[in-house]
């Protein structure tokens, strides 16, 4: 499949501090690729050297072909850009903001009214067609956004952390709207620094840590990355762990750890289901009270601070 987006050592530099430092990527046409990383780590940067809103300083970077540098008119004609902050006139509705913007990209005030009613349809706002987008929720005001981005029928979409400062369920609304763009085809670059949103939108996932790519693939990938399985055990009561610790230790090679937060939780890293059953069959028999358990794979959370962990520790030595 040919590559819809495809960056090499790209850089980028402010008062003599590198903010984005060689990052590569190779984005498929039609997938959604997640950019995932803590605050400051350099995602919006990336996202505004490839949108052609500031110039890199090193490296290349192509959108469908297009070079964002020396093209960047013509890579303009093919994505579109959704910040963290909508880019609505407040004191219009809905319906009229986005016939305006259909009515900026070319169409007829005729076909800038259909496109309006037929997205404000598909994206779940028909109701509120004529409210004003002051009086729109948090959770609203992005779907519209995103909504006026889709009249371009771009070739790329940019989704700059668009579900930061939304409620759960305003979140859950834009990500259905997220996974529509899919299945038009359109192909769809998402920085956050939400774990579970990359988990559950992402087709691959890199993730950015001060500048660098320190990991990229799918979030599957990353998890088997880590290594092993988790097995969780909920205890019916408190009880001393040494004992159990020792036990599992000398029999397994396996390594207890009681939750933080929640003193009738442990956990054990097991590499294999076989592995985990006799270790809860070991603790049941010599009189360990254990309610429930259940063995899962490290979450995309476990996966991230793994890597970062990882990292900080390279720095130190």
């Amino acid at each position: 499949m040919s590559l819809a987006i495809e960056v090499n050592q790209l850089r980028k530099s402010y008062r003599n501090r590198e903010v984005v430092k060689g990052v590569d990527l190779a984005i498929r046409q039609g997938e959604l690729f997640a950019l995932l990383g803590p605050n400051g780590a350099g995602k919006t940067t990336v996202v505004e050297m490839l949108s052609t809103l500031i110039l890199p300083d090193g490296g290349t970077a192509q959108i469908g072909g297009c070079d964002v540098v020396k093209e960047a008119a013509a890579v303009r004609g093919k994505i579109s850009l959704t910040g963290q902050f909508a880019a609505l006139d407040e004191g219009l509705s809905g319906f009229e903001n986005l016939a305006m913007f259909a009515k900026l990209y070319g169409y007829s005030w005729k076909e800038a009214r259909g496109l309006a009613d037929e997205l404000l349809a598909a994206f779940g706002l028909e109701e509120a067609k004529y409210r004003l987008v002051e009086q729109y929720s948090g959770g609203m005001r992005r779907r519209l956004d995103i909504a006026a981005s889709v009249l371009a029928q771009p070739e790329v979409i940019f989704l700059d952390e668009p579900t930061t400062g939304l409620d759960p369920q305003s979140r859950l609304q834009v990500w259905e709207v997220v996974r529509s763009l899919l299945k038009q085809g359109t192909t769809v670059l998402l920085t956050t620094q939400y774990l579970e949103e990359a988990d559950r939108l992402a087709d691959r996932i890199a993730v950015l840590d001060e500048g660098r790519i320190i990991a990229e693939g799918t979030p599957r990938e990353l998890k088997a990355a880590v290594g092993g399985k988790t097995l969780t055990i909920r205890l019916k009561e408190q009880v001393a762990l040494e004992p159990y610790i020792r036990l599992l230790a000398d029999d397994y090679g396996l390594h207890i750890t009681r939750d933080e937060e929640d003193p009738l939780l442990i956990r054990v890293p097991s590499p294999d289901e076989r592995l985990a059953s006799r270790a809860i069959q070991t603790l049941m028999d010599h009189q360990c009270p254990v309610v429930e358990f259940a063995l899962s794979e490290p979450s995309l959370d476990e996966v991230f601070l793994s890597l970062t962990d990882a990292r900080n520790k390279e720095a130190v030595s």
